[in-house]
């Protein structure tokens, strides 16, 4: 695990480098991570770790009780396919709404996003290919007016769901799979095809769950 660069805050590049190893499976579901142990590898004190562990529960990458370290979650084949039910009901529903609302700015925004996208899977840096996808299904929401939907689509597309993939044996393969798709999407909602847009998400969110499912059956 690399250290901090003493130019950069020392909260922030901690729990980017926590983040990534967790994504990475560096640090795997159970592990244990000690205040002393991982605050001295880091080269940090105690006080801006306990701040990155606080960042990483929000995003339910890690789970904290009191009185035991922090342990990195563990994710079920049953919790995958819950988040999957619900993901797939609020982002169908959403493109259905928002597709006459996508304008120039926003649809431009989308095809940037799907640029880094490919630039992130043609440098094989996976961890930062998820960190685009989120974005990529946040930045559907933005027309949305409703900001309690935005919200729970956020929570849904948290990084904790981004794990099953990276984790996975078919990374490569999966993130190009999901660039493909993507673009399919940006494509049909340029057209103001409200059908074609609406079926490509329905097509791209059934294939997340089975790269999904494939992770447990590795």
């Amino acid at each position: 695990m690399r250290k901090i660069p003493k130019s950069t805050s020392l909260s922030d590049q901690a729990y980017e480098i926590l983040k990534e190893s967790i994504l990475l499976g560096e640090l795997k579901g159970g592990d244990a991570l000690h205040e002393e142990k991982y605050s001295k590898q880091l080269g940090i004190s105690r006080t801006p770790f306990r701040d990155t562990l606080a960042r990483l529960a929000s995003e339910g990458l890690i789970i904290q009780e009191t009185g035991a370290p922090a342990v990195v979650a563990t994710f079920t084949r049953e919790m995958s396919l819950e988040h999957m039910e619900l993901r797939n009901l609020l982002e169908v529903h959403n493109i259905e709404k928002v597709i006459m609302k996508m304008d120039e700015t926003l649809i431009n925004r989308l095809k940037k996003n799907l640029e880094m996208q490919k630039k992130a899977i043609d440098d094989n840096r996976y961890a930062e290919f998820m960190k685009y996808d989120k974005e990529f299904h946040l930045t559907l929401t933005t027309p949305n007016m409703n900001s309690e939907f935005r919200r729970m689509v956020e929570k849904l597309n948290a990084d904790l769901s981004r794990a099953f993939l990276i984790l996975s044996k078919t990374v490569e393969q999966s993130a190009e799979d999901a660039y493909q798709e993507h673009c399919e999407i940006v494509e049909a909602i340029e057209r103001k095809d409200a059908s074609a847009s609406r079926d490509k998400m329905i097509v791209h969110l059934n294939n997340v769950e089975k790269r999904f499912l494939q992770y447990y059956q590795g």
